[in-house]
């Protein structure tokens, strides 16, 4: 994005953009945690030999992933203006600011679910599928920012929408793995019976926050 919106639109965009980069990073954080936390309970539980348990703690961390990815889009776009005043906008820089944020808070439940759900997928054993779903984002949204900057003159929103166009398609391929998954068979009642388990999954995934930030 800061490549193609400096050549497209110039320092203000990029002004825009880095002002934005720490929200992302806090979301990415908490998606983290949970991910990282729900990917060692798992291979903690697996190793003990209690595989219910282990598909419990899993099928929680993917519900709460997604329920705090909506959580912290709705408080980003109802917070945005003054967190942008508090990661540095100037009056010149926040209208660009708020152009990309909105749409960028938008693609942040999808963004959950690509770092939190990527942990758990290699933690199951499939990393080459991880690096695929990763890939396919990363192509998209490659081909999307200069067809959008420069194409359609969309400026900084189309860099948001490449942006979040390749965490939609990371998220639907991480998606799809999950019915698969070669360590445990999740069930709808693991969701329901395994809420208990999500102190101990985010115990085991603080560090992994405390590092992302």
């Amino acid at each position: 994005d800061q490549i193609f919106i400096g050549q497209g639109i110039g320092f203000l965009g990029n002004g825009a953009t880095n002002v934005i980069f720490p929200l992302t990073t806090f979301a990415m954080a908490f998606s983290l945690m949970i991910g990282d936390g729900a990917a060692s309970f798992m291979s903690l539980m697996l190793g003990k030999k209690e595989e219910r348990k282990a598909a419990q703690g899993t099928a929680s961390a993917l519900v709460f992933i997604v329920v705090s990815g909506l959580a912290i889009a709705i408080l980003f776009l109802l917070l945005l203006e003054p967190l942008c005043r508090v990661f540095g906008a100037t009056d010149a820089i926040l209208p660009y600011a708020l152009d990309y944020g909105r749409i960028i808070a938008l693609g942040l439940p999808f963004c959950a679910i690509c770092s939190g759900y990527a942990s758990i997928i290699r933690a199951d054993g499939s990393p080459k599928y991880n690096m695929v779903g990763l890939l396919t984002g990363c192509v998209l949204n490659l081909i999307g920012d200069p067809l959008f900057i420069f194409v359609f003159k969309m400026g900084v929103k189309g860099a948001a929408l490449a942006t979040i166009i390749g965490q939609i398609a990371n998220a639907i391929i991480n998606v799809c793995y999950i019915p698969h998954m070669k360590s445990v068979a999740i069930h709808k009642s693991d969701i329901r019976d395994g809420f208990g388990t999500l102190p101990s999954v985010l115990k085991l995934g603080i560090s992994s926050f405390i590092s992302q930030m």
